[in-house]
């Protein structure tokens, strides 16, 4: 069993897997400027966090190193940042290197077809483990592949710690802080609307999509599993309350707005239910919980709504068949290691709103927001302070093995590192 003491004593705090794909060299920069930033500071928040990149091609990781390390031009090897060389093919080399970190970082997706080896290999060396993934279904077959070896060996399993699903996450876990504090009780019903949010799409994150079509058009069962609003509820006595979805347009009387489905609920939900699990059913066992894209009154809002909600059908009926799914993947949609520009990552942003009612009818309206692009630019430094408050903030006896959500195994120490150094904001409104 790995213990604190034995992972605190390992080579690097954090290590980047898939450090060349598109988020990854993203989450790289953000790290390698952010630790340069703070090691100058004598708060010595992170100075003393070692870190390395990984992945499988040393020409790329080689030339990623030299971007990294400005200061090696000026003969200073100390700046240069470590490699390791590992791939998903080869579990002897991913244990070489997770044997070697406490957290490790994971941006190679599609996780339900490249994803299994790194948690295997982390739940059998303790090593704490990030990933971005929006795959629920992965996140279930890994819950019931490696939840005993993670728990038993003290490794932190924590998906989803990108735009899936910190802000979903997190923002109900603030709302209910907040009704606690204001009404004594926890809200029964809480609804997340996205307001606002600007940014593009990778060509990971349509590969990841396309994969999870391909697997629910095949198989029945899947498709069940991801019906099932408590996937990743592992409990023997998991909740029942029917949950809403927003699945088509709908009108919001209360706030005057057309709704249209959004499409991260399905992953968003699930987490939030699971850490409602995690955290004792603090938010209750009849908790209910949806989201939706917010669009603006009127004809026009209308005409959004109904264009939104038919082009998601539309998509995801033509990535389930394998020859449409093809010809979208190959003319039409971004291709793999490309993505928004630094501009439009720099440029874009999101607002998202949580409105909680509790059983005596007491309302809390929150805000969660994002000065970035929430795909890229928000999530590469989510994903970053995910893995920096697991390996500086969390020790193993406050959380132990297994597999975690941000909010059940980070809540306000994540919250706090998210507000001070990412650009995020948590906070009650008015409306």
């Amino acid at each position: 069993m790995n213990n604190d003491m034995d992972t605190q004593q390992r080579t690097y705090a954090v290590v980047l897997y898939g450090a060349t794909s598109f988020v990854g060299q993203i989450t790289a920069h953000y790290l390698a400027q952010f630790l340069a930033d703070t090691s100058k500071k004598s708060d010595g928040d992170t100075q003393s966090v070692t870190w390395a990149i990984a992945g499988r091609d040393q020409e790329k990781l080689e030339k990623l190193q030299s971007e990294l390390s400005p200061a090696q031009q000026n003969g200073d090897t100390k700046a240069k940042i470590d490699i390791i060389v590992a791939n998903s093919n080869d579990d002897a080399s991913l244990d070489k290197m997770t044997e070697q970190t406490q957290v490790i970082i994971s941006t190679v997706g599609p996780y339900l077809k490249y994803g299994e080896p790194l948690i295997k290999s982390c739940t059998k060396n303790g090593t704490d483990y990030v990933d971005l993934t929006g795959e629920a279904i992965f996140i279930k077959d890994m819950m019931d592949k490696y939840q005993d070896a993670a728990k038993q060996s003290g490794a932190r399993i924590v998906n989803s710690c990108g735009f899936d699903s910190i802000p979903s996450d997190l923002g109900v876990y603030y709302t209910q802080q907040q009704a606690e504090k204001q009404f004594d009780e926890a809200c029964t019903v809480i609804n997340m609307r996205v307001k606002a949010a600007k940014g593009g799409l990778s060509g990971g994150t349509v590969a990841s999509m396309a994969t999870i079509f391909e697997e629910v058009g095949q198989d029945k069962e899947r498709r069940k599993q991801v019906a099932n609003p408590y996937l990743l509820n592992d409990d023997k006595d998991a909740p029942s309350v029917r949950q809403e979805n927003v699945s088509r347009p709908e009108y919001d009387e209360e706030h005057k707005r057309w709704l249209a489905p959004f499409v991260m609920a399905s992953i968003n939900t699930r987490i939030v239910h699971r850490s409602n699990q995690l955290l004792g059913y603090e938010y209750g066992r009849e908790f209910k919980y949806d989201e939706a894209m917010w669009m603006k009154d009127g004809v026009k809002g209308k005409l959004m709504s109904y264009g939104m909600s038919a082009g998601l059908l539309s998509f995801a009926t033509a990535m389930v068949f394998k020859p449409s799914r093809e010809l979208l993947s190959k003319h039409i949609l971004p291709k793999s290691g490309s993505g928004p520009s630094k501009s439009e990552q720099e440029n874009g942003y999101f607002d998202i709103r949580f409105f909680g009612e509790t059983a005596n009818n007491d309302n809390i309206n929150t805000k969660v927001t994002g000065d970035k692009d929430p795909g890229y630019g928000s999530t590469s430094r989510m994903l970053a302070h995910s893995a920096l408050c697991l390996a500086r903030d969390i020790a193993k006896e406050d959380v132990s093995g297994g597999f975690w959500t941000p909010a059940s195994a980070m809540g306000d120490k994540l919250l706090t590192r998210l507000e001070t150094h990412a650009g995020l904001s948590f906070e009650v409104v008015d409306q």
